[in-house]
């Protein structure tokens, strides 16, 4: 199973999980699971990383500043059909009915260069490629606090692509024997 994961996902493992990772296990086994491509961390990601809650996530899990474990997004471009879902699918409309066409533009191509568009487009590129990609994240899909663009779980729901919080990866992973 591939999976990409986002930075609030990233941030949980951390806060939440790593405190009670007292023989390094988990710590271990997640390094593993990226290094050999099964946990796919996009270069935005890492770079978000390193700013979010002081750079812990890089701080705590340094093999993620590593760029031989990062997969690369510079390469990676919309086809028409993406643009069409972020103007007509993806977009927040009551957000969007605030802007004339310029300021939709310009919050549009700036929503293209974070990482969350990049996890979605990553994952809508793999799967028509047929490599079935899972996103991990840590979003909610109620409520969107007046962005311009849905939440990940919404906009993956959209577009059938399979969308899991980090519990359900983890169950996922049989090396893990966890015990309370």
């Amino acid at each position: 199973m591939k999976v990409v994961i986002d930075t609030s996902s990233l941030l949980s493992l951390v806060r939440y999980y790593l405190p009670f990772d007292i023989e390094g296990k988990l710590k271990k086994l997640f390094q593993i699971k990226v290094e050999c491509g099964e946990i796919i961390v996009l270069d935005k990601v890492a770079e978000e990383c390193g700013y979010v809650s002081g750079g812990i996530v890089l701080e705590k899990l340094p093999f993620l500043a590593d760029k031989k474990n990062q997969t690369k997004t510079t390469e990676l471009f919309p086809p028409k059909a993406f643009f069409n879902m972020l103007d007509f699918q993806f977009v927040n409309a009551p957000t969007k009915k605030k802007l004339n066409d310029s300021e939709f533009e310009a919050r549009k191509a700036a929503y293209l260069e974070n990482a969350d568009a990049k996890i979605i487009l990553y994952a809508y590129t793999q799967n028509k490629l047929g490599n079935t990609i899972t996103v991990v994240s840590e979003e909610s899909s109620v409520g969107n606090d007046d962005k311009m663009f849905k939440k990940i779980p919404t906009i993956c729901s959209s577009i059938a692509i399979d969308c899991i919080q980090l519990p359900e990866l983890l169950q996922k992973y049989s090396e893990l024997d966890v015990r309370y």
